[in-house]
This record gives structure tokens, sequence and C-alpha cells, in this order.
């Protein structure tokens, strides 16, 4: 029996490979007409990154053996859902999406409503990345304590998926509970698709237990394949081996041979960024489209 990694995950595939952009790779100045182009070259979807604040004093690092964090405290920060309604007015079918943005950071009738309406308003393109989070002193910086973020984010998942989708709820769990409430209107989408991110155990725990799909940083097709053999299995210990769910990660593509282990692995949606500059972005988009977004079966 074959055991290399991303074997549990192998599956007939009836979509190919879908490929994405993200905006962290761009300056935001060049942001709605990249969206445009992504659209018309036919990019499945564009990616937003997302932090509520950058405390000048940071701790830790998504990366192993990072001595710094990776995201200068200077670095421009927008309201996600507000930023992608905006792009959504200049687009028409790309999805939009965040990675990642932190639920539970928000009390989840923040984050419902405003999600609910950029998918309102795009037709039911919105896809949440969602995350507990790397950033401690994000969470210390807002009054929250930071050992708590996974439970917070586990029950805002719950909240907003029923927000989106039953006539009134109640709430009593020990994060945000609340009394009988309305809302409305509902997304296009009951519910909108939450994708979890991270890296860690915890994280892909969650994906299987609790994701419509995973999101993942950087990747090979090796490594990529070896936590969806694990997200997989989380899936079937929660007895979710057939519910719908679509990994995305980031990565690189040079050739067919790529696309086909991208495959293998069990990746569904790769996000690509072939450009050193953001004044190469728009015309490295192009020239990739070219190479692998022709007719594909």
């Amino acid at each position: 029996m074959n055991r290399e990694p991303g074997y549990l995950c192998r599956r007939a595939r009836v979509d190919p490979l879908k490929f994405a952009v993200t905006f962290g790779r761009m300056r935001p100045d060049i942001w709605v007409e990249a969206a445009q182009v992504a659209e018309r070259l036919g990019f499945d979807s564009i990616w937003l990154p997302e932090h509520l604040v950058l405390p000048l004093a940071m701790a830790g690092s998504p990366y192993a053996g990072a001595e710094h964090p990776p995201v200068p405290p200077t670095t421009q920060l927008f309201d996600a859902a507000s930023m992608l309604s905006f792009v959504a007015a200049r687009t028409s079918t790309i999805r939009l999406g965040t990675y990642v943005y932190l639920l539970g950071l928000r009390h989840p009738f923040i984050s419902a409503r405003a999600f609910a309406t950029l998918d309102w308003l795009s037709g039911g393109r919105a896809v949440i990345g969602a995350g507990a989070g790397w950033l401690a002193a994000e969470w210390e910086a807002v009054g929250i304590d930071p050992s708590t973020r996974g439970a917070r984010l586990d029950e805002a998942i719950e909240v907003c998926r029923r927000l989106w989708t039953e006539p009134t709820i109640s709430h009593t769990g020990p994060h945000f509970p609340f009394a009988e409430v309305a809302f409305e209107p509902k997304p296009v989408q009951h519910p909108i698709p939450i994708f979890i991110g991270g890296e860690s155990a915890p994280a892909l725990r969650r994906a299987g237990r609790l994701g419509d799909g995973w999101i993942g940083m950087a990747h090979t097709p090796q490594t990529a394949g070896t936590m969806v053999a694990t997200i997989r299995g989380h899936m079937a210990e929660a007895g979710r081996s057939d519910a719908p769910f679509e990994v995305t990660v980031g990565g690189e593509c040079s050739s067919d041979d790529d696309v086909a282990a991208w495959e293998r692995a069990g990746v569904d949606r790769l996000i690509v960024s072939p450009w050193e500059r953001s004044k190469e972005a728009l015309g490295a988009m192009e020239a990739f489209a070219q190479k692998f977004m022709g007719d594909r079966e």
C-alpha cells in the first residue's frame, strides 16, 4: 500500500485544481484592479489577510524558527468585510475570502453581521478563513485572555452559523451568552462557508470537527498532504468523512507535474503569488493564467 504523504485524502476529483491569489503580496492601491484582473483571467478567489491591531511589542511567530514576528506593526490594516465589500462592488464572480480572520476576537454579532452584509452584497461570494491567531499580544491589547482564543473561536463559529440560518436564537455559552434575538437579512449562502486556518494540532482537529474546509499557509505538496491526511482522520473520528470539505493552501506551481502533485495531496485550491514586487503582480497573474488556466478537464 502506498503510504506517501496524502494517501488518506486522495479521492475521485470532479473539478481540477483551483487557483487563487492573495492581497497580502500587493500594495493596497492596486487591490481593486488586481481583483478585476484575477476575475477576468479565471482565478477562483482572492484572499485578504486580517488583524485587528498590531502591538509594537510582539511575541511569537507563525513560522518555526523565526526570531521576529513577520508582520511589521506599521503594516496597513483594513476592516476585512468592508474592504471585501468594496471589491465585491467592482467585481462579479470572483470569491472573496479572509486569510485568516480572528473570529473569536469579536462578539459573533459583529462578525456575523459584517460577513452577512458582504455575502448579500456580493451575491453569495464570501468565504471566511478563520483562525485562533498566533499573536497573543493582539488579544491582550483588547483585554482578552489569549489562552481562551481557541474556545472563543469554536463558540463564535457555532453562533455565527446559527445566526445565519435560524429564524431566532439564544445562546448560553461561556463567552458569548445572550437572550433570544432575530438576525436579518440572512446571507445568500446558508451558511457562509468557514475554512479553519492554522497549522497546530488543535487547529487541524478544529478543521476536522467544525470546518467547511482548511486554509493553510505556505506549503509543498508533501507538507500539505501530511496535514490533509491528519485532518481527514479527525473528520472520520467526528463522523464527518462524507461532509463537503475544501482544502486551500499557499504554494508554488511551475509545471504540470506540480499541479498533479497538489491534486494528489488532496489540495482543492492553491493560493499563488508568482511575483516579487507589487508592480509585477498583474503581469505575473496574466502569465500564470496563460500557462496553467487554459482549457482543463
